[in-house]
């Protein structure tokens, strides 16, 4: 690897004191770095763990969230911190944040798009994009980059996580940690850049109409409750009143897939309103939409990963990629088991062997390479770097 252009990862167990400074050691390979990214649990002293990066790390560009667990090539880790570090004159990078994103999250899309180098030497791009998952229907963050951006330059990233309490999520940028927020990196790079999507969901049973639905909230199924009817679908009494809890690890392994042209999209089911019997989604779900119940196994969901990787990988024109980032739903890990998981990074690693993986557990995956769309649910996003 010439330092023209390098990638590095390095990982460290939270709970130790100097854990933020020690992934940072590992993933720093050259004194020229252009971009840290860190994946981190929530449970540290965030303020201070982003203090030991930066004082590794000096003012490097910086940008991360907690997560639902982090994933490094050595493999997958919950209470972790992992630091991904790319630098060299091959890239060229900016970074830019959008906070109080929940007021307009596609204004806030617009403006963290804005950080997008334009050196024309440097003709690969991509924006790479860190959210709340909590702040509202997250496909309008796609729409307002778009607006910025136009279909040129494809987006990746994840909604941050906090460990399934599903409370707050953390953005980072600079030496700041927020929420409510979107973070993002403007990536242009000398060589090709790569982005790979699939889920591994199949559709089970017949289809339901959303006969009212407004943004992220679906009211009702085929003329009913939709809570009811989502609940008689998995054959769970609706009067048993399941808690919130068990409403959610429900969810995380029965998600809604809606209907497209080129496919279906994962919907995660993110809550309910027990009084009204409705549903609450991470992302839209149209009124007039058809949506199925879907579900996985740890074979469709381990075939998708290969699917992901070998078409991030078939972009970049046969060049061996410097490092990879997996941005992996949490749902994907609940169906796959602690075995599963660890199968699942070793393939990733295995794909280009001594290759360099960073990523973390996600609440929905940002990757738009045509069109409007691009916020996933319940899938793998694979980022290349050629």
């Amino acid at each position: 690897m010439g330092t023209d252009r390098w990638f590095g990862v390095g990982s460290a167990r939270s709970a130790c004191v100097r854990a933020g400074a020690r992934a940072a050691d590992e993933a720093l390979l050259h004194d020229d770095a252009k971009l840290l990214v860190v994946f981190c649990s929530g449970a540290p002293d965030l303020r201070a763990l982003v203090g030991e990066i930066r004082k590794r790390a000096g003012d490097v560009p910086l940008i991360g969230c907690t997560t639902a667990g982090e994933i490094a090539g050595t493999g997958p880790n919950d209470a972790s911190v992992v630091v991904a570090a790319l630098g060299g004159a091959g890239f060229a990078v900016e970074t830019a944040a959008a906070t109080g994103a929940s007021a307009d999250l596609r204004q806030a899309g617009a403006r963290v798009a804005r950080c997008l180098p334009t050196r024309e030497d440097l003709p690969h791009k991509v924006l790479m994009v860190l959210s709340d998952g909590f702040a509202g229907n997250q496909q309008e963050i796609v729409r307002g980059a778009h607006g910025v951006l136009g279909s040129a330059v494809p987006l990746v990233g994840g909604c941050a996580g906090d460990e399934l309490s599903m409370t707050e999520t953390f953005q980072f940028h600079g030496d700041r940690v927020l929420t409510d927020s979107i973070v993002a990196a403007g990536i242009a790079s000398d060589a090709p850049i790569g982005i790979g999507v699939c889920h591994g969901w199949r559709r089970v049973g017949g289809p339901m109409l959303v006969t009212a639905s407004a943004g992220n909230r679906v009211s009702t199924l085929d003329d009913r409750p939709a809570l009811d009817v989502y609940l008689e679908r998995l054959n769970v009494d609706r009067f048993a009143r399941p808690s919130r809890d068990g409403l959610a690890r429900l969810a995380l392994t029965h998600p809604f897939g809606l209907s497209r042209r080129d496919g279906d999209e994962v919907r995660f089911i993110s809550g309910a309103d027990f009084a009204e019997r409705s549903l609450s989604c991470i992302a839209e779900i149209p009124q007039g939409a058809l949506v199925w119940m879907m579900e996985g196994d740890a074979s469709s969901v381990l075939d998708a990963t290969d699917a992901a990787c070998d078409d991030a990988l078939a972009a970049l024109d046969g060049r061996r990629p410097l490092g990879m980032f997996a941005f992996d739903c949490i749902a994907r890990r609940n169906v796959l088991g602690g075995e599963g998981i660890r199968a699942e990074i070793d393939r990733l690693a295995a794909a280009v062997p001594r290759t360099p993986v960073a990523g973390f557990y996600t609440y929905g995956e940002i990757a738009r390479t045509r069109g409007l769309r691009g916020f996933h649910n319940q899938t793998l996003v694979v980022l290349a770097l050629g």
